[in-house]
């Protein structure tokens, strides 16, 4: 915890943190390192091997993320997708035919006549209606946030890695003294 504290009178190589994720300090110069902090090898190395494990976490947490909204965006795109479907059956007379999913592995075939509206699912098992044209907004408004969300999410994840690369680095060179 020691070198958790000192980390604000460091030199100005120490990465500023990124959405809560902590920058990780590359130390040129161990030996100086430890003398200045005054920290010993063994409680360096623990610190940062607990802030390895802290990485992995968070690591975790955001591949986890990652998958939900990688999952997420393709429903997006086919709702937006039968949503347009319907809005050009639209006044044509000409009912449309779809197979849709009651539960995992279920699936019953419903007759679609003309409809101004539609039912979206917004999670919490709550459903609300929408007009065809809200829909649409409203699921492409979802579409762009779950894109800038992932992207956001990709340099999240990008960034960890750095900093696990960072601190390995260090570790070696704390071990490579220690020897």
């Amino acid at each position: 915890m020691a070198a958790a504290s000192s980390s604000s009178t460091e030199s100005p190589k120490t990465t500023t943190e990124r959405r809560g994720i902590p920058g990780a300090q590359f130390v040129e110069d161990v030996e100086t390192y430890l003398t200045q902090t005054g920290f010993d090898v063994n409680s360096a190395l623990a610190f940062l091997q607990e802030r390895l494990q802290q990485y992995k976490l968070v690591e975790m947490k955001l591949l986890a993320q990652q998958r939900d909204l990688q999952a997420k965006i393709p429903d997006i795109e086919k709702c937006l997708d039968v949503v347009a479907t319907l809005e050009a059956k639209k006044g044509t007379g000409e009912a449309l035919i779809a197979d849709f999913e009651v539960s995992e592995g279920i699936y019953s075939r419903a007759c679609i006549e003309d409809n101004d509206s539609v039912c979206l699912w917004l999670g919490a098992n709550v459903m609300l209606e929408y007009s065809c044209e809200e829909a649409t907004l409203l699921l492409k408004k979802n579409l762009e946030n779950a894109k800038a969300s992932l992207e956001v999410l990709i340099a999240d994840l990008q960034f960890l890695r750095d900093q696990v690369t960072v601190t390995q680095v260090v570790s070696l060179f704390y071990i490579i003294l220690h020897s």
